[in-house]
C-alpha cells in the first residue's frame, strides 16, 4: 500500500508540472504543443484574497468552465522600499501560481510592473516618486532601471521553480506595460521610446512563452497587442500574423464611496463574450472574475470602495453569483464545443438584416458551427438560416455546433439564482482570563489628541502636501494652526458664528476647534477636490485649529498621475470684526499620523502601549477614538462581513490583520438607479446602478482564515463618531435558490455533438436547483408550471397555472442538496394551455 501511494504522489507531480512545453501563436490562437487552443482565462488577483481561499477560488472558476487564470503583480506590494522585499501572507505570488498549476490549470502572469486596477497608486510602490530624476512610465532612465530589476527578479522567481510553460509550467503568456496605448502620446518624445523599451526588455528575460502589451496598438513583433474593453468583437490586432486577444472583459465596474452599486447583466456578459468567439477571438480573460478585497490600505482611485466585488461571477467573499456564474458556464461549454472548427475553419459571414447576421464556420472534416446575432437593441427577431426559423431574442446571439440546432442563446437564462443574506450576530465576548467576570461584551477605549501629539514634526509657513509629506506612510496628516480671538469681536455677543473657509486638493478633512469636531467635508470618486463651509465655535482668546486631512487612496492611473497631490491650499475664517482672515500664510504646525498608529496599538504587540479605558458603556459618536473588544468567531463556516453602517469613518483590525477602511457613506438620492435593468444595448458603468441613498458598502470582508478559536482582538479607529455596541459580524449565506425556465429553452446535450445531432438529442427543458454543501431543500416558497410571471423573490402565478405544480417540485426537492424537474408530460399536465409556450418558475428555501 505505502507504495501505491507513492505511485500517485509521483503521478500527481507528474501531471502538475508538466501541463505545457511549447507555446507559440499564428494569426488564429496560442498554439500549445502544437494545438491550436480557445481559452476562457479569470482574473483573480491573490493579495485581493487571503491564501486559504486561494484553492476554493480556483476550484470555482474551473467548475465554471475556466481554462486560465490571469493576475497582475503588484510591485508595491513586494518592494516595500528599495530592494527590501516581500512574498508572505497574501503577496505569497509562488504559492498562488502553484495552486494554479496543482489544478491542472494555465496561468497569465501580467508582471506589468503598473497595475493601474483601482489599486493604491497603481502598484508602483510610493518611494520610487522620491527617487531624483523619476517620471513614471516613459523614458525615465531611474524608472526603467527599477522597472527592469523588479520584473527581471519576477522572472528569475518563476524560472527558479520551473513555472513558465516551456519549463513544464502552466504560464503559458506574460504581460509586458499595462494600458499604455491611450496614454503614450501625451508623455511627448519619451512616450514611444519608453514602450519600445519595454518590449524589448521584456523580449530580452527569455521565458520561452509570448509577451502581451494590452491597449498597446503599436507593440512590436513579436509581441501580441490585445483589447481591453466592454465589447471586444471588432478588435484587430495590429499584425495579420497575431491572434485575437481580449484581455479585460468587465462583468461589472468597481465602487467609489458616496457612488451606486453598478451592475452589468449577465446576458450582456454572455453576449458580448458570444460576439467575440464568433468574430474570431481565441483569448478571453474576465476582468474580474474575483475581485476580492482591498485590504488595509490598499485601494486606490483615490476613494475606492475597500470591496473590490466588481460583480463578478465570483463574489467578494468567495461564493459563485448566481446567475451570472451559472449562465458563464452554459456559455464556455457552448464555446467549447466549437473549439475545434472555430480554431481550424474559416469563416463565412452572412447579413440576414439590418442588424442580423451569421457566421459559419466550417473545417476539412466536415465539421460545422454558426453563431446567429441580433444586435438590434430592441426587437426580437426571427431568423431564417438553411431553411430553418430561428428565434433570436434583441442584442443575443445564438450558438449552433452543428449549424443546425441552437445550443445556447446568450439571453436565455436557465441557471438557477441564488438568494443570498448577510445574517447578523451580536458580537460574543471571548471566556479569556480578562473577560472571565463580564456578562457581556466589553469594549475598551483610547482617545487621540486633536492636533499635536507628543513632539511637532515640522513648522512652515503656508501648507504643505499631504502626500509629499506622508509618502503614505499614513491616511493622516495634521494641519494645526493657533488663532487669538479679541474680547471686541462682536460673534462673541450675538448668535451669529464665524465661519470656516477651506479648500483642498483632497480627499477628505475633519476640523476641530479647541479638541471639538466642527464638521468634516470630502471630495467623491469623480473629483478629489473640494470646499468647505462650516460655522465653527471660537472663544476669547487663544483658540487651537487642528485640521486633520486623510487621503482615501492615491491615484493609480492617467498620464503622470504620480504628481497628484493632496491636502490644504487656503484656509480662511469669516465673520470677524475685520472681515475674512486668510491664515493660509501663517505659521503652520504639522504631524504626520496618528498616535495609535505610531505606537502600533492595532497589533498584538502594540496593544500595551496605550493605558485603554474600560468603562460600562463605551463612548458613542466620540471622534478620534479607538475601539478594543477581544471576541469570539460567529457561528457556523460561512464568510463573515463586518456591519460597519452604525459607525462613521476610520479603519479596522482583526488580530493585527488590517480589514480596511470603512466608510458607511451614502450615495445620493438623486443618483440614476433602475429597478429592473435592461440588458439590451451597450453597457456604461452608470447604466444599471442600484442602491441609491443607500451606503456604497456596509459589510467589509473579514477572512476566516484571521480567526483563531477564541481571543480574537478586534481595534476600531473611528475619526468622527458612531455607535460601536452596534457593531456585528454577519455571515454570507445562501437562504433560497430560484429558476424560471421556458419550455423553448435550449436544451440539446452537449456532449453529443461528435455524434449526429437530433431530435433524439433534445431533452426537455429542466430547472436544475441546488443549495449550498451541507444543506438541503426545507421547503418550497412558490411553484407554477404555466405562465409565471416576476423575477426570484418576487414570483406570481399567471392565468395559466397546474394547480399541481408546488406538489409536484416537493415530491422531486424536498430534504435533498440538489434536484431536477424536467418541464415534461411524466410531471405536468398537458393539456394545460395549449397553444401557449409554459414556464416553470421555483423558488425553494435552503437550510
Amino acid at each position: 500500500m505505502p507504495h501505491l501511494k507513492l505511485f500517485f504522489l509521483l503521478l500527481s507531480i507528474f501531471f502538475t508540472s508538466s501541463l505545457a512545453a511549447n507555446v507559440t501563436y499564428d494569426r488564429r490562437s496560442l498554439i500549445i504543443d502544437g494545438q491550436r487552443k480557445l481559452l476562457i482565462s479569470a482574473s483573480i488577483h491573490y493579495p485581493r484574497s487571503v491564501p486559504g481561499m486561494w484553492p476554493g477560488l480556483v476550484k470555482t472558476a474551473k467548475e465554471g468552465g475556466i481554462d486560465v487564470i490571469e493576475t497582475y503583480v503588484f510591485w508595491n506590494g513586494h518592494e516595500l522600499s528599495p530592494d527590501n522585499y516581500y512574498f508572505g501572507g497574501r503577496y505569497d505570488l509562488l504559492k498562488f501560481v502553484k495552486i494554479v498549476q496543482q489544478a491542472r490549470m494555465y496561468l497569465i502572469l501580467r508582471v506589468g510592473p503598473f497595475v493601474a486596477a483601482e489599486w493604491n497608486f497603481g502598484g508602483v510602490p510610493v518611494w520610487l516618486h522620491y527617487v531624483p530624476g523619476t517620471v513614471f512610465r516613459t523614458n525615465s532612465e531611474p524608472f526603467k532601471y527599477h522597472m527592469q530589476k523588479f520584473m527581471t527578479l519576477i522572472v528569475n522567481i518563476m524560472k527558479k521553480e520551473k513555472l513558465f510553460a516551456s519549463q513544464g509550467g502552466p504560464i503559458i503568456l506574460a504581460q509586458a506595460k499595462n494600458e499604455y496605448g491611450d496614454t503614450e502620446r501625451i508623455y511627448g518624445d519619451g512616450g514611444k521610446p519608453y514602450a519600445m523599451w519595454a518590449a524589448n526588455m521584456a523580449l530580452s528575460q527569455n521565458i520561452g512563452v509570448p509577451w502581451i502589451m494590452c491597449q498597446q496598438y503599436d507593440a512590436p513583433d513579436p509581441v501580441i497587442n490585445t483589447c481591453n474593453s466592454f465589447y471586444c468583437d471588432q478588435f484587430t490586432p495590429n499584425s495579420p500574423n497575431k491572434p485575437k486577444m481580449w484581455t479585460e472583459n468587465w462583468p461589472g465596474w468597481f465602487k467609489t464611496f458616496g457612488a451606486p452599486d453598478p451592475h452589468r447583466p449577465h446576458e450582456d456578459i454572455a453576449f458580448s463574450v458570444a460576439r467575440f468567439f464568433q468574430k474570431g477571438g481565441s483569448l478571453q480573460n474576465y476582468y474580474m472574475y474575483h475581485g476580492g478585497t482591498n485590504f488595509g490600505r490598499t485601494s486606490g482611485g483615490p476613494f475606492i470602495t475597500t470591496s473590490y466585488d466588481y460583480n463578478a461571477p465570483i463574489d467578494e467573499y468567495g461564493l459563485a453569483r448566481l446567475p451570472k456564474w451559472g449562465h458563464l458556464k452554459e456559455l464556455h461549454r457552448a464555446i467549447k464545443s466549437c473549439e475545434h472548427v472555430l480554431l481550424y475553419g474559416e469563416p463565412i459571414n452572412l447579413s440576414l438584416g439590418p442588424s442580423q447576421e451569421v457566421d459559419v464556420y466550417t473545417d476539412s472534416s466536415g465539421g460545422c458551427a454558426a453563431f446567429i446575432s441580433n444586435v438590434d437593441e430592441k426587437e426580437d427577431k426571427i431568423i431564417v438560416f438553411q431553411n430553418v426559423s430561428y428565434h433570436v431574442p434583441a442584442w443575443s446571439v445564438s450558438i449552433l455546433p452543428d449549424c443546425k440546432n441552437v445550443v445556447f442563446n446568450t439571453a436565455k437564462v436557465g441557471s438557477q439564482t441564488s438568494q443570498v443574506e448577510m445574517v447578523p450576530e451580536e458580537l460574543q465576548p471571548s471566556l479569556v482570563p480578562s473577560n472571565k467576570d463580564l456578562k457581556g461584551l466589553q469594549w475598551e477605549t483610547f482617545v487621540e489628541k486633536a492636533g499635536i501629539w507628543g513632539e511637532a514634526d515640522f513648522v512652515k509657513n503656508g501648507f504643505v502636501d499631504h502626500i509629499n509629506t506622508t509618502k503614505d506612510t499614513t491616511d493622516y496628516l495634521w494641519y494645526t494652526v493657533s488663532l487669538t480671538v479679541g474680547e471686541s469681536e462682536n460673534f462673541l455677543k450675538e448668535i451669529s458664528q464665524p465661519v470656516l473657509l477651506v479648500e483642498s486638493k483632497g480627499h477628505a478633512l475633519h476640523a476641530f476647534v479647541n479638541q471639538k469636531l466642527q464638521g468634516s467635508a470630502s471630495g467623491n470618486g469623480s473629483h478629489s477636490p473640494f470646499k468647505f463651509e462650516c460655522p465653527i465655535s471660537l472663544k476669547a482668546g487663544k483658540n487651537d485649529i487642528a485640521l486633520l486631512s486623510m487621503t482615501v487612496g492615491l491615484q493609480n492611473a492617467g498620464p503622470f498621475y504620480e504628481w497628484v497631490g493632496a491636502g490644504l491650499t487656503s484656509v480662511k475664517i469669516k465673520g470677524l470684526n475685520n472681515g475674512i482672515m486668510d491664515l493660509s500664510t501663517y505659521t503652520w504646525t504639522y504631524k504626520i499620523g496618528l498616535q495609535g498608529e505610531h505606537l502600533l496599538i492595532y497589533k498584538p504587540e502594540g496593544l500595551n502601549s496605550v493605558k485603554w479605558l474600560s468603562t460600562p458603556e463605551p463612548p458613542k459618536q466620540q471622534p478620534l477614538t479607538w475601539y478594543k473588544a477581544v471576541v469570539d468567531p460567529p457561528s457556523g463556516n460561512e464568510p463573515i462581513g463586518l456591519d460597519m453602517v452604525h459607525m462613521g469613518k476610520g479603519l479596522a483590525w482583526l488580530n493585527g490583520e488590517e480589514i480596511g477602511r470603512y466608510w458607511p457613506r451614502k450615495s445620493s438620492i438623486h443618483d440614476k438607479c433602475v429597478q429592473e435593468c435592461d440588458y439590451r444595448g451597450k453597457f456604461m458603468p452608470n447604466k444599471c446602478s442600484t442602491g441609491c441613498g443607500e451606503p456604497t458598502q456596509r459589510w467589509y470582508h473579514v477572512p476566516r482564515s484571521w480567526f483563531k478559536p477564541s481571543g480574537n482582538i478586534l481595534v476600531i479607529f473611528e475619526e468622527k463618531g458612531g455607535d460601536p455596541t452596534k457593531i456585528r459580524f454577519s455571515r454570507r449565506k445562501t437562504t433560497g435558490v430560484c429558476a424560471l425556465v421556458s419550455e423553448d429553452h435550449p436544451t440539446y446535450e452537449l456532449e453529443s455533438w461528435h455524434k449526429d445531432a437530433n431530435e433524439n438529442n433534445k431533452n426537455k427543458a429542466t430547472i436544475h436547483l441546488k443549495c449550498p454543501e451541507n444543506t438541503h431543500i426545507s421547503s418550497v416558497k412558490f411553484a407554477s408550471y404555466g405562465t409565471p410571471t416576476g423575477k426570484c423573490g418576487s414570483y406570481s402565478q399567471g392565468d395559466c397555472h397546474d394547480p399541481n405544480s408546488a406538489s409536484v417540485v416537493e415530491k422531486l426537492c424536498i430534504r435533498k442538496n440538489d434536484c431536477a424537474i424536467e418541464l415534461a408530460e411524466k410531471n405536468f399536465s398537458k393539456d394545460l394551455c395549449p397553444s401557449t409556450t409554459k414556464k416553470l418558475a421555483v423558488e425553494a428555501v435552503c437550510s
